[in-house]
């Protein structure tokens, strides 16, 4: 089993106004940046080797939050939301109605239009458990909402139907063990920063 922190990237403009990004290429916002210049990541992360998302967002994160050098990894790029990326989930909800809902209904399996479910963000994500497998060598991911979901599905057997097992602060930093089977354990969730040189 190998440890394997995720942090999500700062805040964007769209992240304020509700929308999805996906692959969409959103720079962080004045305020995210901000905020993360507030702050340093746990001392239990000194050691880790660190990935990011290959989006700019993540990248930035990682460049302030990091200790240097880091790992781009594509298979940390948000869940791809196709035609609905910039789309609010209220806006889509009233478009699509009684077939959004539906869609929705089917949790892993849900899938936007012209982008991938949650299912197959899963399967990408234990192609990483497998290849980054290193007991005594753990791992901080830089990366996204949906990815970080993903993983808290697969280590609750969540079928994304329903509130989540845990409510989880996008603020912090969620620990957890993963297999190269991706067998995926929850260690520690809800992580807060330490306080930075700016704090």
């Amino acid at each position: 089993m190998t440890f394997v922190a995720f942090i999500r990237h700062g805040l964007t403009q769209w992240n304020m106004e509700g929308r999805m990004q996906g692959r969409a290429e959103v720079p962080l916002s004045e305020q995210g940046r901000a905020a993360l210049r507030m702050v340093r990541a746990p001392a239990l992360l000194v050691g880790s080797r660190w990935h990011s998302s290959p989006l700019g967002r993540a990248i930035e994160t990682a460049r302030i939050l990091g200790p240097g050098a880091f790992a781009i990894e594509p298979r940390l790029t948000e869940m791809h939301w196709g035609t609905w990326e910039g789309e609010t989930l209220v806006t889509l909800r009233a478009r699509y109605g009684r077939e959004m809902q539906e869609n929705e209904d089917q949790g892993l399996h849900f899938r936007p239009d012209g982008g991938e479910t949650p299912a197959e963000v899963q399967a990408r994500l234990k192609s990483w458990f497998r290849d980054i497998s290193h007991p005594g060598r753990p791992v901080t991911a830089v990366t996204h909402k949906g990815i970080i979901r993903a993983a808290l599905a697969l280590a609750y057997e969540w079928d994304m139907l329903g509130p989540p097992p845990v409510k989880l602060d996008w603020n912090a930093v969620h620990l957890f063990d993963a297999s190269p089977a991706g067998v995926v354990v929850p260690v520690a969730l809800n992580i807060a920063f330490d306080p930075g040189n700016g704090a």
